[in-house]
């Protein structure tokens, strides 16, 4: 009998899944979530009661509409009456004003021409005394040309100094002669005057009287003659005339220089606004410019002021960046009691209160966010996208056979042993609806696209075998994904197989915080069959009804970004990537960055290998064109010019060369003594894997009984399995040395050791591992035993070998295993045989080696429990001097 769901039903009724929850309730009708499922006769029991207040509802939006239409059009009506009278006013007002502005401008020019014509007058009137007053003019007839009025008031500033000059030497020439000459008058007329007065003796009084009368008038006339002398014989009229021309003159350059410099100030002044107002103007243009490279770049406007600041910037980067002196912030920190140098670093913290101190606006960036991209989307322009789906859980609990099943295209048949053996993504369409998968290897990459801060998928489908149940690796897939903050979709697995309990995975389950809806959670479980194809319909509704409850948008109007799911070189294309788009629409053609890479795109191919022109959002295609290969996780965007992307991708190098140049060295047991005397260590951090829990607390209990008063032992992590790739990320992220107690780590896992420094040490006996965690510990440790590894072979089939007993039919994968080596046998991470090489042969020859890509046999010593895909690890014990 078919069944509804809450949400469908409240979709149906036009209102929300909590109104209909709230009905439901009303009507004690059990229903936990929107995703619950009803019974026929409860959807009966829910239309009957919920006809009239539909029908109620329905009658008051159609009065509520009427009321908001008839209100829209009062307002409306009000709106245009207002806008008119506004209008008129408005034109009222602006023909006052320009009538003001009439009569402003006539009295103005009235005042002006008034002004004008008491200036000409008064000019007139000055030439005319002055042409009355002139005598004689002593000014050149021809004055040379002057570059400027300026000049021409100097020049005549030296005339009249130059005039007076010759005045005063004219002056003082007849001052002179006019000494001389009565000198001369007096000498010479003793003699003579003395005759006369004694020939006059007998002379009348009245002829003496008369004498001295005519000697006076003589005197006076003398006197008058010597005065003209004495001024160069220029008489009266002439002086005061040369005198009044020389006061014109000077006034009126007075006046002219007074002016010259009054238009000068005038001119400064108007220089100096116009000045003002191209830099004003420039300020304008150039914000304006950048809202709009802002504008086509998506990005957020209101975040453009926003300083981005790297994490752990030092003082003067910090003050670089600020565009302040780097003084303001070391003074800052001297009052927040926390002196730095300029090359010191600072924390997050004291970023942010220097910024805001400064009243600046900073957001501090790690390492992910600065090789990252931010986007601003219009909420308009974003449109519903098909979610991306992850496919995660224990090994062989059937995520490529689901896969398998959804898309048909029988991908578990080619790859070895039917384990997915590369990162792949297909879409597949349900109803209309797009939804695309990600099929992942393990939780491990994972693990590794969260860590370099990529979140690439919506959904998480957590796959449980029913008659399997809870793994390690299903439980670190339920972390992994609780840390990605992706919701989870439990698809318990193999129903149709004898002794399946799917209640059994959901009790299990609910030990680490995944419950199913029908006990109250918020988890919805699916019982499906991979093989068979039991439940698969089903648990696609179930994704798109988690979809929906999302509602996931995108933007494909713009350039297009997303992440790099996995990228190899071929031989014959090169560089090879497979990308995620979650934001735009990608182009042939377009140039792209990503991570430290750069590139055309060449060609595309969706995920069935055909050719397409462009790939949107939730699309994943395969592109070609890049110039090396990318890391999976990395960020790519794409942009307009091929020189931006070039220069970006050359920082990116550029920046990671300087970071693994001044890269912090990780501690090991042999440095760790020296670390602890410079004191840059004060506590040891430890992974620990081991095969069985009993190991792990007893290695625990060992390790809390040892003396940690000089450094303290942390174990950070401790579980079961083998040594892989997620516990290298966590150890290169905390400085931590991984220990392995009766496992091994697989390949990935040792790459990754040796790419990022970490250590990794494995024991097969407690004490061993106590003794060198102590000896290092106090500065004892004597490597004087290194481990070597060989090779490693995988075993294909067992054969029987008489007087050797069993042996295995291996393929040699790397390295070279010799006849002498010491081997391990490891079967799924747990070693379970170590020991000697009893035979070794290449088809029916004894062999000394085997050299990887090489097939032959080989018998270990007193050990027969050999299965097909154990692995075989050889190595050798050599002697290596203590350096240090």
């Amino acid at each position: 009998m078919a069944k509804t769901r809450v949400h469908d039903l409240a979709k149906e009724y036009g209102m929300s899944s909590k109104e209909m929850l709230e009905h439901l309730a009303d009507m004690k009708i059990p229903a936990k979530s929107a995703s619950s499922t009803l019974e026929d006769a409860y959807v009966s029991i829910v239309r009957k009661k919920l006809k009239p207040i539909l029908e109620a509802r329905a009658a008051e939006i159609e009065a509520e509409k009427k009321a908001a239409a008839q209100k829209a059009a009062e307002e409306a009506r009000a709106a245009a009456e207002q806008a008119e009278k506004e209008r008129l006013e408005a034109e009222r007002r602006r023909e006052a004003e320009r009538a003001e502005e009439e009569r402003r401008r006539a009295a103005e020019e009235a005042a002006r021409k008034k002004a004008e014509e008491e200036r000409l007058a008064a000019e007139k009137a000055a030439a005319e005394e002055a042409e009355r007053n002139r005598v004689k003019d002593t000014a050149p007839k021809a004055a040379p040309s002057f570059s400027s009025l300026l000049d021409q008031i100097a020049q005549q500033e030296k005339v009249l100094a130059q005039q007076a000059e010759e005045a005063a030497q004219a002056k003082a020439a007849a001052k002179g002669n006019g000494r001389r000459k009565k000198d001369d008058e007096r000498s010479g007329s003793r003699g003579p005057k003395r005759a006369a007065e004694s020939r006059s003796g007998e002379s009348s009084a009245p002829a003496r009287e008369n004498s001295s009368d005519a000697g006076a008038d003589t005197g006076r006339r003398k006197g008058k003659k010597g005065r003209r002398g004495e001024e160069g014989g220029e008489d009266r009229y002439s002086r005061m005339a040369r005198e009044a021309e020389a006061y014109n003159r000077s006034r009126v350059l007075e006046e002219a220089r007074v002016a010259v410099e009054e238009a000068s100030r005038e001119s400064t002044g108007r220089r100096k606004k116009r000045k003002e107002r191209r830099q004003k103007q420039a300020e304008q243009a150039a914000e304006q410019q950048r809202i709009e490279e802002a504008i086509a770049n998506d990005q957020d406007i209101s975040q453009l002021d926003t300083v981005k600041v790297p994490q752990g910037s030092t003082v003067a980067e910090l003050a670089e960046l600020l565009g302040v002196p780097a003084n303001d912030i070391i003074k800052r920190l001297f009052l927040l009691g926390t002196p730095l140098t300029l090359t010191e670093s600072m924390s997050d913290e004291l970023i942010e209160l220097v910024a805001d101190d400064l009243g600046r606006d900073v957001k501090v960036m790690t390492k992910e966010e600065e090789n990252s991209f931010t986007f601003f989307d219009d909420p308009s322009d974003l449109v519903p996208r098909a979610p991306v789906v992850t496919v995660m859980g224990h090994v062989d609990h059937g995520k490529t056979s689901l896969l398998d099943a959804i898309r048909h295209t029988g991908v578990a048949e080619g790859e070895a042993g039917g384990i997915t053996q590369a990162i792949g993504a297909s879409q597949v369409f349900i109803g209309g609806r797009k939804i695309t998968f990600i099929d992942t290897p393990g939780h491990a990459t994972f693990t590794a696209m969260r860590a370099r801060g990529a979140k690439v998928t919506d959904i998480v489908i957590l796959i449980v075998a029913a008659d399997d149940g809870v793994m390690p690796q299903t439980i670190e897939s339920i972390n992994h994904a609780k840390a990605a903050g992706v919701p989870i979709v439990v698809a318990v697995n193999k129903i149709d197989k004898p002794g399946a309990s799917p209640d059994k995975v959901r009790q299990e389950l609910t030990e680490y915080g995944i419950v199913p809806e029908e006990w109250g959670g918020q988890n919805m479980f699916v019982n499906i069959s991979a093989k068979k194809k039991i439940g698969i319909d089903e648990l696609l509704e179930t994704v798109l009804l988690q979809a929906d409850v999302l509602e996931l948008k995108g933007n494909p109007d713009t350039f297009a970004s997303g992440n790099v799911l996995e990228a190899k070189l071929d031989k014959g294309r090169g560089s090879v990537a497979t990308v995620l788009v979650t934001r735009g629409t990608l182009h042939i053609g377009d140039a792209l960055v990503a991570g430290m890479t750069y590139g055309r795109v060449r060609a595309m191919l969706d995920p069935k290998g055909r050719p397409v022109e462009e790939a949107g959002p939730s699309d994943a295609v395969e592109i070609l064109g890049l110039q090396s290969v990318p890391n999976a996780g990395d960020e790519f965007r794409v942009f307009q010019d091929d020189r931006e992307a070039r220069d970006l991708a050359d920082q990116r190098a550029l920046k990671a060369r300087i970071e693994e140049q001044n890269r912090v060295k990780h501690v090991t047991l042999e440095n760790l003594f020296a670390t602890m005397a410079d004191a840059e260590v004060k506590e040891l951090n430890l992974i620990i894997k081991a095969d069985v829990q009993g190991s792990i607390e007893a290695l625990q209990d060992s390790l809390d009984k040892m003396d940690q008063s000089e450094v303290r032992i942390n174990t950070i992590h401790a579980a079961v399995g083998a040594i892989n790739e997620t516990d290298v990320v966590l150890a290169d992220a905390s400085n931590a040395i991984i220990i392995g107690f009766g496992v091994r780590p697989d390949a990935k896992a040792r790459n990754a050791a040796e790419r990022d420094g970490v250590e990794i040490r494995c024991y097969d006996v407690i004490y061993k591992c106590l003794e060198d965690l102590d000896a290092a510990r106090i500065g004892m440790l004597k490597p004087t035993e290194v481990e070597v590894s060989t090779g490693t072979a995988t075993v294909l089939d067992t054969f029987k070998v008489p007087k050797v007993g069993i042996a295995a039919g291996v393929r040699v994968e790397e390295g070279e295993i010799a006849n002498t080596d010491s081997v391990r046998l490891v079967r799924d991470g747990i070693v379970v045989y170590n020991g000697k090489i009893a035979s070794m042969r290449h088809y029916k020859d004894e062999a000394k080696s085997l050299r990887a890509g090489s097939e032959g046999g080989i018998g270990l010593e007193n050990f027969q429990d050999i299965k097909p895909g154990d692995v075989i690890e050889g190595y050798r014990i050599d002697q290596v001097a203590r350096t240090e």
